[in-house]
């Protein structure tokens, strides 16, 4: 290990203290590439290496890369971190060049230099699977918006709604999360870079800014101990966005396996993404709907770890904030599955017009019963009483009079999916690859 001294260390502490970093370094690594070439160029620009020798670091930076890609390199628990792997590279490869590379900086902002490269795309990546869905959403919308069903409180019927507003209300929330994706990923684009151990470096001036703008952050955090203050909070903004995409597909799931059940009957899912069972030969099981439900506690989980890990700590570096890189990144990982499993079952729902409207039994109208007295002069607590009484002998209107009740856009029959997709537009400036 390049930080290791005269001392031996034992094998047990090794383990104990690399743990499972060296797989998420396997992941980070082409990002600490990036990271230490711009380095390297900010090097070059103060005269702590010259033309030639910054060229022959690219060149040797760009064959590990393609070496990684290739499946050849990874990062072993020997190495410890992908850091390691790239300064070995270098030396082993260019001789006294290579050993110049850590000028200027310490593993903590090249780790976070990384990670943050990595979160910036892994938060367009989810981003843009959020956009897909809410959008498959919004084609619900116009198909069934007026295909009346049951609204349910406490499980109960309730009022009418359609399933396109049970979709465009997802879509819309949705949306939200998007903006909160969007936040998150402007929190976490920008540059650690020369802050080192916290305490920025001495004698070297080191062009800050222009190595943040050369790697596409949009600025540097000023004071450096900021970013070991900032290591986790940062990160949760991610975790916490992501938990909310988790939280509203975890409803949306919920709602899918019970109306997809026996006794509602209301959607049928895309067979290609139900199980059977191992004793049952009848059984369609909606197993993925099941396990994307409870993604959103992993999430959670993750988020959790981000929370409390890093109260009570003195400020600066402590080995405690190793533990806030897998758990964010697992985080986001997470989420790209279950937003991968709802963008495969979304699409393929079909909703079942003639159960749906057989199940939108009378008493669900009392409301709009009252209301159309209401309308008539009858003052509402009075009609009220009228229309609970009524209950049980009136029958259920004709669907298309009971959808031109509505006179409101995102009432029932008054879906504007074209709303959510100017919306939805609106996004694309960040969603696009840098």
């Amino acid at each position: 290990m390049l930080w290791q001294k005269d001392t031996r260390v034992e094998d047990w502490v090794t383990r104990f203290t690399v743990g499972e970093d060296y797989r998420w370094d396997t992941l980070l690594l082409p990002y600490d590439i990036e990271g230490t070439r711009a380095h390297a160029w900010g090097l070059a620009q103060i005269g702590l290496l010259s033309a030639e020798e910054f060229a022959r670091i690219e060149d040797a930076l760009g064959q590990l890369l393609a070496d990684y890609e290739a499946g050849h390199v990874t990062v072993t628990p020997a190495d410890e971190d992908c850091h390691t792997v790239i300064e070995t590279y270098l030396t082993e490869h260019l001789g006294e060049v290579g050993k110049k590379i850590h000028t200027g900086r310490s593993r903590n902002d090249q780790v976070l230099t990384a990670l943050r490269l990595f979160l910036r795309e892994q938060l367009r990546a989810r981003g843009r699977q959020v956009h897909a869905l809410a959008e498959a959403l919004c084609r619900l919308g116009d198909a069934y918006d007026d295909a009346l069903m049951p609204g349910y409180t406490h499980l109960q019927r309730a009022m009418p709604t359609t399933a396109g507003q049970w979709a465009l209300g997802y879509a819309e929330c949705l949306l939200a999360d998007l903006d909160a994706l969007r936040h998150a990923a402007g929190q976490v684009n920008v540059s650690p870079l020369g802050s080192a151990a916290g305490y920025g470096v001495p004698y070297l001036e080191l062009p800050r800014e222009e190595v943040a703008r050369r790697l596409g952050f949009d600025g540097v955090q000023t004071h450096v101990t900021a970013v070991q203050l900032s290591r986790g909070k940062l990160e949760l903004h991610v975790a916490h966005a992501l938990v909310q995409v988790g939280a509203t597909l975890n409803r949306m799931a919920s709602d899918l396996v019970l109306f997809n059940s026996a006794e509602f009957g209301f959607v049928e899912l895309p067979a290609e993404y139900c199980t059977g069972s191992s004793i049952m030969p009848q059984k369609q099981n909606p197993d993925v709907l099941e396990l994307a439900r409870a993604t959103y506690h992993r999430l959670l989980a993750e988020m959790n770890v981000l929370l409390t890990l890093p109260a009570n700590l003195p400020s600066g570096y402590h080995r405690d904030l190793q533990l806030t890189k897998e758990a964010v990144m697992r985080c986001t990982l997470l989420a790209g599955d279950l937003l991968a499993a709802m963008n495969h079952v979304v699409p393929g729902l079909r909703f079942d017009r003639e159960r749906l409207a057989e199940a939108c039994t009378p008493e669900l109208y009392a409301t709009a019963h009252a209301l159309e007295l209401v309308r008539d002069g009858v003052p509402f607590r009075e009609a009220y009483r009228k229309a609970a009484q009524a209950v049980g002998t009136r029958a259920a209107p004709d669907a298309a009079d009971a959808l031109a009740a509505y006179r409101v856009d995102g009432f029932p029959g008054r879906g504007r999916p074209d709303l959510l997709r100017r919306r939805l537009e609106a996004h694309r400036d960040w969603l696009e690859p840098a």
